[in-house]
């Protein structure tokens, strides 16, 4: 089992933009002083949701300041972003980490993101197929042309080309956010294992990857690359000698920060969304993830394991908003529940 922390730099009420961002850097140095496998770092525009607006440049930063740990996005927003120049940072990183780095990708959401990036609705309601096959394409071929309908360019060398790497593997990973039956369709046809979102359980998650697994078969992938897969399920941790304790820390925290983060989105055509009521939501979260005892959340990722399949985690740590709390969290997600997990 794989277990790594998932950081989105949240703007907790009444804290600056840069205090968020460095809790984000110290809890991911922490992580690896805490034995954990990797960092998963989010992407945000505009909204104290999260304050960081780059992942790959902030995984840039945190793999030049470890020597072990993975570095993982999640995710880059592709219809927001030119697939080859995320190739290009994508390859660089790998290469000169030591192959740390793993590139997480997702459509993101309809917001205004969109509109100031200049690259409209339709590359996120249809343009994410083609902008993740060019980039899968960069990432895999020396030399790559664009021939789709979003990107037409001339073929062009692959510089520098991830098979360069002095390790055993050939290039980053790419990890594909799913949140619906299509996305985990189109994942699968690529052969391309999935991140699946914190906001559902082990029951929806065991249905993505049983259907992940039919569609990859069907697509002609072999037994031992559908077996071995590495699907990563995000999550919230938080850490106490009482359950209730923990509980506690995180509703007195998160509901505040998720009712101004989320709050702050503005789609791009106006249409309306609905808002989660922010402490239900943080409720939910603490009944589906490892919130409590040592012993408790060392169960519930074994469980989670068990009825899924997947054997990697990010998982969100940072939910009672304050560093120290934050660090003492991380040091004893290492301490006290990787030693039960084996």
């Amino acid at each position: 089992m794989h277990v790594g922390s998932f950081v989105l730099a949240a703007q907790f009420p009444g804290q600056g933009q840069g205090e968020a961002l460095h809790r984000a850097v110290r809890s991911a140095e922490v992580a690896e002083e805490a034995g954990l496998d990797a960092v998963w770092l989010g992407e945000h525009h505009f909204v104290p949701y999260g304050t960081c607006p780059s992942a790959i440049t902030l995984a840039a930063l945190l793999l030049g300041r470890t020597r072990r740990l993975r570095v993982g996005t999640a995710v880059s927003v592709l219809p927001t972003a030119h697939p080859v120049a995320l190739g290009e940072q994508a390859a660089l990183l790998h290469l000169t980490s030591g192959g740390r780095f793993s590139l997480g990708v997702g459509r993101g959401g309809p917001w205004v993101d969109l509109e100031v990036f200049g690259s409209g609705l339709e590359a996120y309601e249809k343009g994410f197929p083609e902008s993740l096959d060019l980039l899968v394409r960069w990432l895999r071929e020396p030399s790559v042309a664009g021939t789709g309908e979003r990107f037409t360019f001339r073929e062009v060398p692959v510089v520098p080309r991830p098979s360069e790497s002095l390790t055993d593997t050939s290039g980053p990973e790419v990890v594909v956010a799913c949140t619906s039956p299509a996305s985990v369709r189109l994942a699968a046809e690529r052969g391309l294992p999935m991140l699946l979102g914190m906001h559902v359980g082990d029951e929806e998650k065991a249905g993505m990857v049983a259907l992940w697994r039919r569609h990859a078969r069907a697509c002609g992938l072999g037994a031992s690359e559908i077996a071995g897969a590495a699907h990563v399920s995000a999550g919230l941790c938080q850490i106490a000698d009482r359950r209730t304790d923990a509980v506690e820390a995180l509703t007195k925290a998160m509901p505040g920060w998720l009712r101004q983060g989320l709050d702050a989105h503005v789609t791009v055509d106006g249409r309306p969304r609905a808002m989660r009521d922010p402490l239900a939501y943080t409720e939910l979260l603490c009944g589906l993830h490892p919130v409590g005892t040592p012993r408790l959340c060392a169960d519930r990722l074994a469980a989670t394991s068990e009825r899924t399949g997947i054997s990697r985690f990010a998982l969100l740590v940072e939910g009672s908003g304050d560093l120290a709390a934050t660090e003492e969290n991380v040091r004893r997600l290492g301490a006290e529940v990787l030693p039960h997990l084996g």
